[in-house]
């Protein structure tokens, strides 16, 4: 599994250089049908991912945002890929680089793989079952670990979404209790959980399975949880549902 994490994060750092070709010139921004905005980016760092991910076993199915090929579900041992070629496309389109490349590996409705890549940042968070999480930055690979239940008197470090606001948050917030909030965008608001910096990051309104696969594996990889209002893991088992319930992810 340590190698094949490592193949992946090689697709990952080839889809991201497509992104960042794209992102140094003008471009232009469709909206698809669900009225989220698309770009050539997402386009370019699909195609590169799906022919990655072929390359690497053409007989595991790959579900991603962009499409490109068939998906009819996980294959007889319960796997597929989860790919979104670039999580945070209107953090793209208002060019504040806060945007990852996402690819996950499920088996039998959970995230055992994931990796998150930053291009801009040129930093990765990566997990593997059985392997680990770690931060892959300038200073080479290294393992990360959740910060767990902060001190009596602190407060709680929330990420917050940077474009996506929900009018239950305050109350939610105002349960948790004492905290600072820092918004970000995209899957890097689980990896400054994982890596410890940040304790709790809720999310009260919808995303899809390919916003959040490959951050979960290195969340739960790190010690952490990602679980919904009720408790239970966010799971994938039914990928023809492409959308999450509203969730929590804790950083012990």
């Amino acid at each position: 599994m340590d190698q094949l994490l490592d193949q992946v994060l090689d697709i990952a750092r080839e889809a991201g250089e497509a992104i960042l070709r794209v992102y140094a010139e003008d471009f232009e921004v469709d909206i698809k049908a669900d009225n989220s905005p698309v770009t050539a980016a997402d386009n370019a760092a699909n195609r590169v991912i799906l022919a990655g991910l072929n390359a690497l076993d053409s007989s595991i199915p790959i579900l991603s945002e962009e499409g490109g090929e068939a998906f009819t579900g996980p294959d007889a041992n319960g796997r597929y890929w989860l790919v979104d070629p670039l999580d945070g496309t209107k953090e793209f389109v208002k060019r504040n680089d806060e945007f990852t490349v996402n690819i996950a590996l499920i088996e039998q409705g959970q995230p055992v793989l994931g990796v998150v890549l930053a291009p801009v940042f040129d930093v990765a968070y990566i997990a593997a079952s059985g392997v680990g999480a770690f931060k892959v930055d300038e200073r080479g690979r290294h393992s990360i670990r959740v910060a767990g239940r902060p001190a009596e008197g602190t407060k709680w470090r929330v990420m917050g979404s940077r474009s996506h606001a929900h009018p239950n948050l305050e109350r939610w917030l105002k349960q948790l209790g004492p905290h600072d909030t820092l918004p970000m965008g995209s899957s890097l608001k689980f990896g400054i959980i994982a890596e410890g910096s940040a304790d709790v990051y809720p999310r009260l309104g919808p995303t899809s399975l390919w916003d959040t696969a490959a951050a979960q594996a290195v969340v739960e990889q790190a010690g952490g949880r990602v679980v919904t209002l009720e408790g239970k893991p966010l799971g994938y088992s039914t990928p023809a549902t492409a959308l999450n319930p509203s969730f929590i992810v804790w950083g012990c």
